[in-house]
């Protein structure tokens, strides 16, 4: 894609503070960091979201996230870490190219992720259960 920045950084286009690259995934600073050690994990070949990826892409982002945590916590020893990946403009996704937030977190460092939570009966929960069963099989 000739006009998604996340596709000229990991063409070397758009200069990045590189963290760990594999064949399938490049991992990088955020240039917004919230806190130190604030990496972005994309994917190399574009994808615009969750959906667009195929398996080995998804195993592949999956493995660096874990990797690049782990080096995270022995690198800035956070209290948390928040994983976070947004999939289309209602979910606040605004870079259209794969990638997931591995965002180092302490207690009050102005970060926060809050639902409304409903509590469906579980009847209806079970409902949503067998609607997503169905199109796993």
């Amino acid at each position: 894609m000739t006009d998604c920045v996340f596709c000229k950084i990991v063409a070397g286009q758009i200069p990045s503070t590189k963290v760990h690259e594999d064949q399938h995934t490049l991992a990088f600073m955020d240039i917004g960091q919230v806190n130190p050690g604030h990496v972005l994990v994309a994917v190399k070949r574009h994808a615009a979201n969750l959906f667009e990826l195929d398996a080995e892409q998804a195993e592949a982002a999956a493995r660096t996230c874990h990797r690049v945590a782990q080096a995270i916590r022995e690198a800035f020893a956070p209290e948390g870490l928040s994983v976070y990946q947004a999939n289309g403009r209602a979910a606040g996704q605004t870079v259209y190219h794969y990638h997931v937030h591995l965002l180092p977190r302490h207690a009050g460092d102005g970060m926060e992720l809050t639902w409304p939570v409903k509590n469906p009966p579980r009847e209806t929960l079970a409902g949503y259960a067998e609607k997503i069963k169905a199109r796993l099989a």
